[in-house]
Order: structure tokens, then C-alpha cells, then sequence
């Protein structure tokens, strides 16, 4: 029989009747760590025998707890009883226990737990919380090791093993990915000890605290009620509900179409005008339209959100193998996108969708503009394109004589279709990547400039038939000097 036994967060009176009365009755215990302030005042005829020796001798904790578990089998399988205590819980925050447990099932040995107070129940007491309130248990270490917080940021939050200010660096820079800087949050050192204390401080400081040891906790509050995703999905799910909206009720994937092409231009909007909180706002709107599609599909029992992350989460794993994989591409961009489109091929023909053209995948919805220009861009991948500059510049030419040489309103149309189509190639050899985004910018520098006419018409209290076209031309010229 293997028993492990929880020794609680610290003084022995937190350690429980069944626990002790196993202690009594066996002679060697064997410790994770001599480290615990129980440890002194545990049954005097025990002899203890602790691992502390063997975190010395490996660099990675995995291989300590591989070492620790092995030499816990062994010695059960000498037909011994042992018994091996930890910290706080056998089930919080102790890999060597579920290590061992999975280890002892495959070798048919039986083992028994003794619970303790785990670090949890000492840290909810020092912040006044109830853990039904939707606190979150986190490993610091795994958190630290993530570019973005694992953490639902309207709830509370509790990341344990915060042993060094390294890692109490590494996980503020993760949790700043979602929290502000100067968010403030406690730790809490030696939760259920005698020498327990809680530290106020914002995000940003928390790897200065000098109080950081093997026993320090981070606490996150709750940062907002609405500023979760789950929050959001929530809010769509009651909309689309019996108790919610009729209108939300009565959307389907077709009605909301035009909803999702106005909100993304919208978006596009707000690039433009480089206004950071536009867009926060803009892509909150697109995104509302993305959990209605997403909701009408568990309604209609088509998918889930979940579905919906988890698919993109493997594309991009899948095509970024220089990322998750051993690709190499020196840092350079192109043949990222040259491997991208190779692996969007090898996924088509996987299931069946082999593309026809090199052209095909791009959406014959989008603007005409973007579709001219990934046209071009991918049919110039494989030489189908000008020596140079100057060959489109000549193209360019002969559309426009074309045009005039047209004899029909019908040909003069087509031909000026041409050269729109040769205008987006000549961008693409200066560099233009975004013809729409070009084309909204000359757009929007008509609308300040027209603008400017109207206001100087309506400073004369004429309106602007009234006024002849040469003066409509100088106020236009003004607006123009006047960088607008």
C-alpha cells in the first residue's frame, strides 16, 4: 500500500485526525521537502526521509518528480507499505502525486489519500472571497510560459507557485496582455502560516516585491463583468433567446449579410482615420456579428463557438510550421506565404477540394479592387507578369488609346475595365498592396475637399448652382493648398 498524505498549508494543528493517526502508526515517512513548518513537531519516534537531495541533482523539475515517483515504486513493489507526505493537498498543485497515482495503476499497486488544506483555502480567507464566486486555480509557471493569459478576465483568479521574481517577471509581462499595467492585484506569501501576509500592488510591480518565496501566490481580481468573450457569448445566446429579442430571434445567415459586409467597412473606416477607440468599437460591432452567426448555428444545431475556435487554432498551428514546427524560413516573409499557400493546397486536396486554377481561394465576393490585385499577385508568383516597371506603364498607355479609339458607349466601358485592371498592376509594382484602401483615401480627400467648397458657398449664402464653375474650381484649388 502506498499512502500519501496531505501535511495542510503549515502549523500542525491544521493537519487532519485520520492523517495523524496514520503518521502514528507507521515508522518512515518520506517527504517531498523537509521544508514545512510541520514537519518539526510530527510523531518523534518517525523516522523522515526527505527528496530536497534530489532537486539538487536535476535541472528540470520534471526529471525531479520522475525520480522521486520511481523511487516510490521501488520501494512498494518490494511487497513495503510506504508512506509519502506533501505540502498543502496531494491533489493541488502536486504533480509527483498524480504522477505517482497513474504510474501505481499501471502496475496494480494500491494507494491511498489522505486530503489536507491545500495553499487554496488559507489565500481565500486572506482576500475575503468565496471560491463559488468563479475563482480560477492556476499554475504561475504554466501562465508565465504563455503569450497570452489562459484567464477569464471577469472572474477572480489565484496562480500559485509564484517561487521567484523571475517568475513573477515573466508572468506580469504574459498577464499584461489582457490586464492594464496598473491593475491592481495582491500576493499573498505563506497563506496558512504563521508568517502569512498579503502585498497591494499593481500589475506591473509585482516581480519588486522583496516577499517573494516557494510560498507566494498571486491573486487577479475580476477586471470587469462584461469583459469576457464568455461574457459577450452570453449576452448573444439571451438575445436569440424565448426571453430575448424578437429581432435577434428572427436573424438567419442570409439576413445578416449585409450587416457583416457594412460593419467590416466600418472597420475599415476606422483604419483609415487612425483612430485607435473607433476601432475598439468597430471591432466589437464585427465581432457581435460573428457570435450571431456563431449562435444561430447552436440554434439551428450546425456548430459551436467552440468549434469555430478550435478550427482556427489548428490552421494556424498547421500553417505556421516554422512557429510549431521545424521549418525554417530566415526571418523571411515571402516564403511564409509561399509556404502558407503550398499548405492551403495540400488541405483542399486532403479533403477533396483540390483548386482547379491558382487562381481559385480567392473570394469572388470581395471588392473588385482586392480581387484584381491578388489576381495579378499570384499570376506574377509564376512569371505572368511585365519585365519591369515600364511594361505596365506602356500597358497603361494602350488601354487608355484604346478607350478613345473605342466606337461605342459598350467598347469604350470594357476597355475602361482594362485599364482599371493594368491601374492595379502598376500599384502592385509601386508597392501598393490595398487598392481599396488607396481608392477610400482619394474618396475621403474628395469628401474634405467638396466639403471645403460647401462651406465657403454657404459663407457667400449661396448654395452651389449659384455659384459658377470658376469659383467652384478656386475654392477647390484652395482647399487643395490648404493640404486638405
Amino acid at each position: 500500500m502506498i499512502t500519501v498524505i496531505g501535511l495542510g498549508p503549515g502549523p500542525i494543528e491544521d493537519l487532519s485526525l485520520r492523517a495523524w493517526d496514520r503518521l502514528t502508526q507507521c515508522d518512515t515517512l518520506y517527504l517531498r521537502t523537509r521544508r514545512h513548518p510541520c514537519v518539526d513537531k510530527l510523531p518523534e519516534h518517525l523516522s523522515c526521509v526527505s527528496f530536497d537531495d534530489v532537486y539538487e541533482n536535476y535541472d528540470r523539475f520534471e526529471d525531479v518528480y520522475s525520480a522521486i515517483v520511481e523511487t516510490i515504486l521501488e520501494i512498494a513493489s518490494r511487497d513495503q507499505d510506504i508512506v509519502y507526505a506533501v505540502p498543502g493537498d496531494p491533489f493541488v498543485g502536486e504533480a509527483t502525486v498524480s504522477r505517482l497515482l497513474e504510474a501505481a495503476q499501471a502496475r496494480a499497486l494500491d494507494v491511498e489519500i489522505i486530503n489536507g488544506i491545500s495553499f487554496i483555502e488559507p489565500c481565500l480567507a486572506q482576500i475575503g472571497i468565496d471560491a463559488l464566486d468563479g475563482i480560477q486555480i492556476l499554475d504561475a509557471l504554466d501562465v508565465a510560459s504563455q503569450y497570452h493569459p489562459a484567464i477569464n478576465p471577469a472572474k477572480p483568479a489565484l496562480l500559485a507557485q509564484v517561487y521567484s521574481r523571475g517568475v513573477a517577471s515573466d508572468l506580469k509581462l504574459t498577464l499584461m496582455n489582457q490586464y492594464p499595467e496598473a491593475f491592481p492585484v495582491k500576493l499573498i506569501h505563506a497563506a496558512g502560516s504563521s508568517a502569512d501576509a498579503v502585498e497591494s500592488l499593481p500589475l506591473f510591480e509585482v516581480d519588486r516585491s522583496a516577499g517573494i518565496d516557494a510560498m507566494t501566490t498571486l491573486f487577479v481580481p475580476a477586471l470587469d463583468p462584461l469583459s469576457s468573450f464568455e461574457a459577450f457569448q452570453n449576452i448573444i445566446a439571451h438575445l436569440r433567446s424565448d426571453q430575448g429579442c424578437p429581432w435577434d430571434r428572427e436573424q438567419t445567415h442570409q439576413s445578416l449579410r449585409p450587416f457583416l459586409i457594412e460593419e467590416t467597412y466600418e472597420v475599415l473606416e476606422a483604419l483609415d482615420r487612425d483612430d485607435p477607440q473607433a476601432l475598439a468599437e468597430e471591432l466589437g460591432d464585427l465581432l457581435l456579428q460573428i457570435l450571431l452567426h456563431s449562435q444561430i448555428a447552436v440554434d439551428d444545431g450546425e456548430f459551436y463557438m467552440t468549434d469555430v475556435l478550435r478550427i482556427v487554432n489548428e490552421k494556424m498551428i498547421r500553417r505556421h510550421p516554422h512557429v510549431w514546427g521545424d521549418t525554417e524560413v530566415d526571418g523571411d516573409s515571402e516564403q511564409v506565404t509561399l509556404n502558407w499557400e503550398d499548405i492551403k493546397r495540400a488541405e483542399k486536396a486532403e479533403v477533396g477540394k483540390a483548386r482547379e486554377s491558382m487562381l481559385d481561394g480567392v473570394p469572388r465576393a470581395a471588392p473588385s479592387l482586392l480581387v484584381a490585385h491578388s489576381y495579378s499577385k499570384r499570376a506574377a508568383k509564376v512569371g505572368f507578369d511585365w519585365d519591369g516597371i515600364s511594361g505596365v506603364e506602356a500597358k497603361a498607355r494602350e488601354e487608355f488609346e484604346e478607350i478613345l479609339a473605342a466606337e461605342s458607349t459598350e467598347g469604350k466601358i470594357a476597355e475602361i475595365g482594362d485599364l482599371i485592371f493594368v491601374l492595379v498592376n502598376w500599384l502592385r509594382w509601386l508597392g501598393v498592396d490595398d487598392p481599396e484602401s488607396l481608392v477610400r483615401e482619394a474618396n475621403a480627400k474628395f469628401y474634405r475637399r467638396f466639403s471645403y467648397v460647401e462651406e465657403r458657398a454657404a459663407q457667400e449664402r449661396k448654395s452651389l448652382s449659384e455659384c459658377s464653375l470658376d469659383v467652384l474650381e478656386s475654392w477647390w484649388q484652395a482647399a487643395k493648398k490648404a493640404g486638405l
